[in-house]
């Protein structure tokens, strides 16, 4: 097995960006979900609850980020100096984060229509569930967990079922995973615990419960109907009632640091079995 893609999303919801190298930290992909949007009450916002975030670009810089929002605007967003915060939401964690300047909160505003702030994690001090995690994982703007884990054969089989259906395939794009997987036998990795890609361990802690946000056209930033999530129904329910609703990809912890690139053999070095999914 190889590591087939590697992919960021600088801005959380965001659209996604593909690199051929990238350096693991403890708490993710470098550059990878360290920017997120809020709403008034300091709340997350992601595509659930604005599809639109879909279409939002972000190129990385050594200064900030250059945001382009379709045709509307193109913004170079220096990184804030800190001395600006606030406290953001993200499900139940509390985070301190650090505010755009002035100029990049009105072009938000006017880019989506909506009273949105702009805020950047320059304090890496959330951690992941201990539930599932090892004890003091440090994480990102995250969902929940530093890296999400996804394979092209596990895509391919699920891709299968809605064309026997006489629907069209979905892209790995709506999953927005940050490291896909070459050449492993579809499902797989519900029976992985550890593996090694290049010369880093990443700890596969949680299979990751899907939502809406994969209904998402990720180009068109819209709702474009049930697909994948009714497939999912019907064949990856959890089996887990800590991790309710149906399946596609794993959350995953770097025992360490280190570089990736794509074409780096992936080796499993350990595995489980239990039951994920409902038989």
């Amino acid at each position: 097995m190889q590591l087939g893609s590697i992919h960021v999303h600088p801005v959380k919801g965001g659209r996604s960006v593909s690199l051929e190298a990238a350096e693991l930290s403890r708490e993710g992909l470098l550059g990878d979900r360290r920017w997120m949007l809020v709403d008034a009450d300091g709340k997350f916002v992601t595509q659930r609850q604005m599809p639109a975030l879909a279409r939002l670009e972000a190129e990385m810089t050594e200064d900030g980020l250059i945001l382009v929002f379709g045709e509307t605007g193109e913004r170079f967003v220096p990184f804030p100096d800190g001395s600006e915060r606030l406290t953001a939401r993200i499900w139940r964690d509390a985070v301190d984060v650090a505010l755009a300047d002035p100029e990049t909160q009105g072009a938000i505003a006017r880019w989506f229509g909506r009273d949105l702030r702009l805020v950047y994690q320059d304090r890496v001090e959330r951690l992941a569930d201990p539930d599932f995690a090892p004890d003091e994982s440090p994480v990102s703007l995250a969902d929940g967990y530093p890296i999400l884990i996804a394979t092209t054969a596990s895509l391919r089989d699920l891709n299968s079922r809605l064309v026997y259906d006489g629907l069209d395939p979905v892209p790995m794009s709506r999953f927005r995973p940050n490291l896909v997987i070459d050449e492993a036998e579809a499902w797989r990795e519900d029976g992985w615990s550890a593996i090694r890609i290049g010369g880093v361990v990443l700890d596969l802690v949680k299979p990751c419960a899907r939502c809406t946000v994969t209904t998402v056209d990720q180009m068109d930033g819209a709702f474009a109907g049930e697909e994948p999530l009714r497939i999912l129904r019907e064949t990856r329910m959890s089996a887990d009632r800590r991790v309710p609703g149906v399946l596609f990809g794993w959350n995953a912890v770097p025992r360490g640091e280190g570089r990736l690139d794509v074409g780096d053999r992936v080796e499993v070095l350990a595995t489980h079995e239990r039951d994920i999914v409902r038989g």
